[in-house]
């Protein structure tokens, strides 16, 4: 079908939503984008575009932007939380200097993208919280907190986690509490940080950290193995003591960020599965889904807002070169394999990580010497992920 003209409602301003809303803008699109906060704003935290994900962003025509608002990394070390010691070094620069791989602070993305939408003519409207998503008529049918109706002929959901028009597509599904919780917090950098992103591991939790906004900040996301359960969202502020004490056997210099901990945001990790219906056809209309939405994922591979560009490019494209039935089908077909695949390495992540005793003195001595013998290899595992590039072919 050709979207030129279309009117279409994107639900939700993230990473997703604003990709996506660019994307069919520049195809011709009528796009608005409903957004239950008061202003386009994230709240504090860092995340990684690794180079599937910058390949949509150069596509959509911001790759300037993007460099201009990230560091590029240099390398990811896995080093031994108890003595920092080093276990491995991917140099992802000297090894894939083709490649772009981004530390960036996620509220410098969300600007970026918004202001790519506005500049392709998409209308972002604020304070638009949506209660009912309803697809029993001929056209999606959304109202919204304050009452208001809209029947949009194309409705995209990029509405995070607790998404409802996910919820209209596929039914309730209780998510799994992983006995997983995770902090993050920013601090102010040291003097000189490298652009490397560190994987801090120890028995039952691990940390990661990374520098920001030209090596002035530094991001910190902590993991912890806990039977308690904890609520699912990024807003619940904790006590940095309980971060603190959580880490407390980790080497100095993890403790000393810690110590410079202000601020700090917890939240439970939970495993959702990967939708069933990613689309579906009304008989004047039709609803997609995309993202968090589409595919949670736990944070243990840095993939999800890269997966959330390509499901934007991928979505816009067919949309734009397929009737509309066969373009959510394959939409659906292309992207659901992927997500699945990325998410279960997500979930490996976390237990090659949290490894104790004998166990986890083998894997580290087999890490090193790996990376003593072939340091290519541990990365080129991962090229199935990284080298993939949704925007050609």
């Amino acid at each position: 079908m050709s979207v030129a003209g279309q009117e279409i409602t994107v639900v939700g301003a993230g990473v997703a939503g604003l990709a996506v809303a660019r994307a069919l803008a520049l195809k011709g699109a009528a796009v608005t984008v409903l957004e239950q906060a008061d202003a386009i704003r994230e709240v504090g935290a860092g995340l990684q575009i690794s180079p599937n994900g910058a390949a949509v962003l150069r596509a959509l025509g911001l790759q300037d932007a993007l460099e201009a608002a990230s560091m590029r990394a240099e390398a990811v070390e896995l080093r031994d939380g108890l003595d920092d010691s080093l276990v491995l070094r991917l140099d992802v620069a000297r090894l894939r200097p083709e490649q772009g791989y981004h530390f960036l602070h996620r509220a410098d993305l969300i600007d970026l993208l918004a202001k790519g939408a506005r500049d392709a003519g998409v209308q972002i409207r604020l304070l638009h919280k949506i209660e009912t998503v309803d697809l029993s008529g001929p056209r999606p049918r959304i109202v919204t907190a304050q009452g208001v109706e809209h029947s949009p002929a194309l409705l995209i959901g990029a509405d995070g986690l607790h998404s409802a028009t996910r919820a209209a597509l596929n039914g309730m599904v209780a998510p799994f509490f992983t006995r997983q919780v995770a902090w993050r917090a920013i601090i102010p950098a040291e003097s000189g940080a490298a652009p490397v992103a560190e994987v801090h591991m120890g028995p039952g939790r691990h940390l990661v950290s990374y520098p920001l906004r030209g090596g002035t900040l530094r991001n910190i996301v902590a993991v912890e193995e806990r039977n308690r359960w904890v609520e699912e969202g990024w807003s619940l502020r904790d006590d940095p003591m309980e971060l603190r004490l959580a880490f407390d056997g980790f080497s100095p210099r993890v403790k000393g960020w810690l110590a410079a901990v202000q601020d700090v945001y917890l939240w439970g990790l939970f495993r959702h599965p990967v939708a069933k219906v990613w689309g579906k056809a009304l008989p004047e209309g039709a609803v997609a889904i995309l993202g968090d939405a589409a595919h949670p994922t736990l944070p243990f591979l840095a993939q999800g807002a890269s997966m959330g560009l390509e499901d934007a490019w991928v979505l816009s494209d067919r949309l734009s070169r397929l009737p509309l039935v066969a373009a959510l089908a394959d939409y659906h077909s292309t992207r659901a394999p992927r997500a699945a695949r990325i998410v279960v390495a997500a979930t490996g992540n976390a237990r090659s990580y949290h490894l104790s005793g004998l166990t986890r003195s083998i894997a580290h001595t087999g890490l090193r010497l790996g990376g003593a013998l072939a340091p290519g290899l541990a990365l080129k595992k991962f090229d199935w992920l990284y080298d993939f590039d949704v925007t050609v072919g």
